[in-house]
């Protein structure tokens, strides 16, 4: 599996961010049951800079805490099955692993959650991280329904490895 952090801030998290990111990662894809060694990237950056992207990519003129970027198509969230059909779309070439996409976490955002919602910033990061991979998966919160599964899924995620309120 290759998580590759990039860690672009100037504000620094007090934190092994490192470590709880490739924790979630990973238990996020054992959760979804992800058939194959994957690929992930993962920017920890600023309010300015995601706010940047965002406008860019969603055309939204906000900062956010996290924006997910897949790279693999869904018929049904975490259905793997379909990727084998087009390998040179979804495989990384060198390593053979699973491409599933990229993730753009606010440092800033990661402080004032926690504070915000009475948790630490660990757990703050852990949760931003296993939202993200969900979408990573096909997952998506548009709708009620949607929403009360991806919260479902996140809240196992992070129990599986101890990141609670």
């Amino acid at each position: 599996m290759t998580i590759s952090i990039e860690y672009e801030a100037e504000k620094k998290l007090d934190l092994p961010y490192e470590t709880i990111i490739r924790d979630v990662v990973e238990a996020s894809l054992d959760y979804e049951k992800c058939p194959y060694e994957a690929e992930v990237n993962v920017i920890l950056t600023d309010n300015e800079a995601i706010r940047e992207i965002n406008r860019e990519q969603r055309r939204i003129d906000s900062a956010t805490d996290v924006l997910s970027f897949p790279m693999v198509d869904y018929e049904t969230p975490s259905d793997f099955d379909h990727v084998e059909e087009a390998v040179e779309d979804y495989f990384n070439p060198e390593t053979g692993e699973l491409m599933l996409g990229d993730i753009v976490i606010s440092v800033e955002k990661v402080e004032e959650q926690a504070e915000k919602y009475g948790h630490s910033q660990t757990r703050e990061l852990a949760f931003l991280v296993a939202h993200s991979m969900l979408h990573l998966c096909g997952y998506d919160h548009m709708e009620e329904e949607e929403r009360l599964e991806m919260e479902e899924r996140q809240r196992a995620i992070l129990d599986t490895r101890g990141y609670t309120r």
